[in-house]
């Protein structure tokens, strides 16, 4: 048997002012066939340490095409995104014939002139490949489920947790449910609900934990392949945007259906429970100081790279130095041009500088500090999980009382490595104001002893998305419809 596996993702915020460019995919994970470094997947790449293993165990024969992925932005350049998509297919054609294809996904791709990417680019491989080769794909829970992707592929799995860190469990299962496909002992039909919602599902919410562990009970119902809940992604303005679920069946369409309402149903009572509470910067600071031991997480996650912001925004930043806060860690802080001068001046240096607030208006303005040079790092990384993501060159200052981190690559708070390798320790702070929505909580979770977050003027409305300015989404949509209801779409 031969399997190709490729890889294509972001997840693009059409409200960003900040377009994508091949360089953002130079900057993050830029592979030609064969590439892909052994040491373990970088983001949506999960399935190719997990095929290179099965495939040496004698099960088929692997080949790998290209893998392209960018920190989340705005949409991406158009001829960027044909020119990735037309590499993928070249590596296509040259593997052909084929038994099955294994794709890494994101789900919430959008270029310009093209709102479903990953739905063009299945459908430009099933022509290439025809009716009878199986096509497969690994996706992020916060993708779209939209009807052109899932007439052309025959079996899809999405990440469980939200922060992400059983992409390899699900890279597993993917391969699971190829492998018994391709030796005839099961039939995957799909069944899917949607929700006709959206919204933020951390599976570290108490109730959203609750939920993702049943369901990974009711996975185990004879007949079901896998169980898989979208999230939906806030910030895309598209069409078919929305949460909803996915069910692999084996060839009973009647069950799938069933237990894709049954699940998506008990998601709908979820709606505005796993919203956390959001306090304004200077509450946030409050309640901070008043924590009686750290490190305590302040997330701005209004400025969160993960959602397609530009996490260049100083206005937790100047509220800290303005009321002379210290015992502060903060990071990442997008500022190339500062990054150089900081190298420039070398570590040690004492130096007036310019940081922040230079991508648009939702970065407020910039700040012009006195700072000392603490650290330098010329390839910087941070792990998520069993991956590791590019800080790009990294530089910590200290401005006062406060640490922070300044990057190249554009990239939100994962690891602790984005403090460690630059000489801070986090564990000694007793703030880490971190640049991130959730997924800090797979790296940060063990050390901190409390997590507050603050909505600032970043891009992304984190309380209320009856605020975002949508204009193409399909409706109802809760909450902006509050009576919404879910239906089988498939």
């Amino acid at each position: 048997m031969r399997v190709f596996t490729a890889t294509l993702g972001t997840e693009s915020n059409t409200f960003s002012p900040l377009p994508t460019s091949l360089d953002d995919f130079r900057e993050s994970v830029f592979f030609g066939p064969g590439e892909h470094p052994q040491d373990g997947p970088r983001h949506c790449t999960a399935q190719i340490p997990v095929g290179r293993r099965r495939a040496a165990e004698g099960d088929f024969t692997f080949i790998e095409g290209s893998c392209f992925h960018a920190s989340p932005g705005g949409p991406v350049n158009r001829q960027d995104y044909e020119f990735m998509r037309d590499r993928i297919l070249a590596d296509l054609r040259a593997a052909l014939p084929l038994d099955a294809v294994v794709m890494g996904l994101h789900g919430a791709m959008v270029a310009f002139g093209y709102d479903d990417v990953e739905g063009d680019l299945l459908s430009a491989i099933r022509e290439i490949v025809g009716p009878d080769c199986l096509i497969s794909a690994e996706l992020d829970p916060h993708c779209h489920l939209t009807r052109k992707r899932l007439d052309a592929c025959d079996i899809m799995v999405f990440y469980k947790e939200y922060p992400h860190t059983d992409c390899d469990e699900e890279a597993e299962n993917l391969f699971d449910i190829v492998l018994a496909t391709l030796k005839g002992s099961v039939r995957p039909v799909k069944s899917v609900f949607t929700c006709h919602q959206v919204g933020s599902f951390p599976t570290t919410h108490p109730q959203m934990r609750t939920f993702i562990d049943w369901v990974r009970e009711e996975e185990k119902t004879p007949g079901i392949l896998s169980i898989s809940v979208g999230h939906s992604y806030p910030y895309a303005d598209v069409p078919e945007m929305g949460a909803g679920v996915l069910v692999m069946s084996d060839g009973d369409k009647a069950l799938g259906e069933a237990m894709a309402e049954k699940v998506g149903r008990a998601f709908m009572k979820l709606r505005g429970v796993t919203t956390p509470k959001f306090l304004s910067i200077d509450e946030g600071i409050d309640a901070a100081l008043d924590a009686p031991e750290g490190p305590v997480a302040v997330t701005d996650a209004s400025d969160n790279a993960g959602g397609g912001a530009a996490a260049d925004n100083t206005s937790v930043l100047r509220r800290l130095i303005e009321r002379g806060v210290d015992s502060v860690a903060l990071g990442p802080l997008w500022d190339p041009m500062a990054v150089r001068t900081c190298f420039a001046a070398g570590l040690g240096a004492e130096l007036d500088i310019r940081i922040g607030g230079k991508a648009g208006r939702t970065s407020n303005q910039p700040l012009d500090v006195r700072a000392t040079v603490t650290a330098l790092a010329p390839e910087a990384w941070q792990s998520f999980g069993s991956a590791s993501a590019p800080l790009g060159m990294a530089a910590a200052i200290r401005v006062d009382g406060v640490d922070v981190v300044l990057t190249s690559a554009r990239t939100q708070a994962l690891g602790t490595e984005l403090f460690t390798s630059l000489g801070i320790d986090p564990r000694a702070r007793k703030i880490l104001v971190l640049k991130s929505s959730n997924h800090f909580m797979a790296g940060y979770g063990p050390l901190l002893k409390g997590v507050i977050h603050v909505h600032s003027d970043g891009l992304l409305i984190r309380n209320d998305y009856t605020r975002v300015p949508y204009q193409r989404v399909a409706r109802p949509l809760w909450p902006l419809d509050p009576d919404a209801d879910g239906a089988l779409i498939y």
